[in-house]
């Protein structure tokens, strides 16, 4: 893994580090295919609005990454209609790991420009 990826693992991560890499794959593979916009609403908040044809793979993954990095919240909610249909998905992290967020909006961004 790169000092980047090192960044956005916390120590407060539970998911071995073998696995991380993979895991990190996943959400790299979800930003470039799924991710159409990225705001920042607040420093320990990230709004990702997501082709709604992703939600059920988003759902899978941020279930897996809350269960080994238990400080992110994600909060999913449907936004638009028609051709403008998009799900909104909210992470959330405590004051501690917005240093955590900052590497994974970098990610996305990223991501978004791959």
């Amino acid at each position: 893994m790169t000092g980047e990826d090192q960044e956005w693992v916390s120590e407060a991560c539970t998911l071995p580090t073998i696995d991380q890499p993979l895991r990190l794959a996943e959400f790299d593979d979800l930003f470039a295919t799924a991710l159409r916009d990225q705001r920042r609403l607040s420093p320990t908040v990230l709004r990702w609005r997501l082709d709604p044809a992703a939600e059920p793979v988003a759902r899978d993954l941020t279930a897996r990454e809350s269960s080994c990095c238990s400080f992110f919240t994600f909060t999913f909610t449907a936004a638009g209609e028609g051709e403008h249909e998009a799900v909104n998905l909210d992470v959330q992290v405590p004051p501690a790991q917005i240093a955590v967020l900052d590497a994974l909006a970098g990610r996305a961004v990223a991501g978004m420009a791959a």
